[in-house]
């Protein structure tokens, strides 16, 4: 028996190409594994980039000494281009002109060297004479340390050890002997790494094109261009650097000796160029450049005088921070603070006071590499103002 079947009309019937199709066509499916690959390595380079900072740390920590030699060998070298250049242009062969550029800052550190050590010892000379202030001064600063101590026992007594008796506490002697020759073999190490610095310096400012264009070779063809701006904008970077730390520090000492030697400073001339030039540290600076100008002063002037000297050193310090320092440097560094103070934290932790010192010239040529090279350009405009 034949069966009836409903033909819906025409209009309601679905075509194939009307029919509702849920699965994924095959271009979204590309476009999702090429989401996902993107994803994966974008985390590969983060990590990649993360591990690499983290091994370049450690290198710096563990070779610190011969990396910090390296690198004002290198300031060196820039600080008397200049020289040799002049010399270079009244026909003066390159590595005549190195070995008399050398020869020049051996011997301007060692008239510096003679002249600060002469006048600091002259210095040493001159201070018993104000003694008995100092010492009133001491005295005093003792006195009201005593009374807080006095004060803060009658607040908080001081606990009861209830019967229990006190920890004996062993002190071991590890002997002098010891402790001589270790420094004594850490100064001799830094020694025999500090006589290695005239040499890299001649080699340095005579092999400089040589070094520079191989450097240049060692690069894929395709990033050789690259490479020499890069290092080009790095050396400009340098050279700005030194030189207006050097203008800004001349010009902070001769301010400094001429306030100082106004209100009696004794030794104004020395201690005017001690503090301009420690001013230019960054933070640090301000503290390390009152010290030697309010201990000379602390005995031969009045308080109101001293007062004066440390807020000169203060204005000073700001003027250079604030006005100075980006009218001559903002152009070439172009840090934000916030990376000036992590990379001062950083450098200080692995090298000391030379990190210190150091920490903004790396940063600036660290911040030149990421603009220039194209997966790191986020990070070099995050570095920058």
């Amino acid at each position: 028996m034949a069966t009836n079947r409903i033909i819906p009309p025409a209009h309601e019937q679905l075509m194939p190409e009307e029919a509702p199709d849920t699965q994924p066509t095959e271009k979204e499916l590309a476009k999702q594994e090429k989401r996902k690959l993107n994803t994966v390595l974008h985390a590969g380079a983060v990590a990649q980039i993360v591990v690499a900072a983290a091994v370049v740390l450690t290198i710096c920590y563990v070779a610190k000494l011969v990396l910090i030699t390296l690198l004002v060998s290198i300031l060196f070298a820039f600080m008397l281009e200049p020289v040799v250049n002049l010399l270079e242009r009244i026909r003066v062969p390159r590595s005549a002109g190195a070995f008399l550029a050398v020869l020049l800052l051996l011997a301007a550190t060692y008239g510096a060297s003679y002249f600060l050590y002469a006048r600091a010892v002259s210095f040493v000379h001159e201070l018993p004479k104000y003694s008995e202030k100092i010492r009133g001064l001491v005295a005093h600063v003792r006195q009201q340390t005593n009374e807080l101590t006095k004060t803060t026992q009658q607040v908080m007594p001081p606990q009861q050890n209830n019967g229990k008796k006190p920890m004996p506490v062993t002190v071991e002697n590890q002997g002098a002997p010891g402790l001589i020759s270790a420094k004594l073999g850490a100064v001799t190490e830094v020694v025999l790494t500090l006589i290695f610095v005239p040499f890299l310096v001649y080699f340095m400012l005579s092999w400089q094109e040589h070094a520079r264009t191989k450097s240049v070779q060692l690069f894929r063809p395709e990033y050789r261009s690259t490479a020499y701006v890069t290092i080009g904008h790095i050396s400009l970077m340098m050279k700005s650097f030194i030189a207006g730390n050097f203008v800004i520090g001349l010009f902070m000492s001769i301010c400094s000796a001429v306030i100082f030697g106004l209100l009696g400073l004794p030794y104004f001339y020395f201690l005017g160029f001690i503090s301009g030039f420690l001013s230019l540290m960054p933070y640090l600076g301000i503290a390390l450049a009152m010290i030697p100008p309010l201990a000379a002063g602390m005995g031969a002037l009045s308080d109101t005088r001293l007062i004066i000297v440390a807020a000169t050193v203060l204005g000073l310090h700001l003027l250079a921070m604030n006005v100075l320092y980006p009218k001559v440097l903002g152009s070439r560094l172009q840090l934000n603070p916030l990376v000036v103070t992590i990379s001062l934290l950083i450098w200080g932790f692995i090298w000391g006071a030379m990190g210190l010192i150091l920490a903004v010239p790396i940063m600036g040529a660290v911040k030149i590499i990421c603009d220039h090279v194209t997966p790191l350009r986020p990070i070099g405009e995050w570095m920058g103002e």
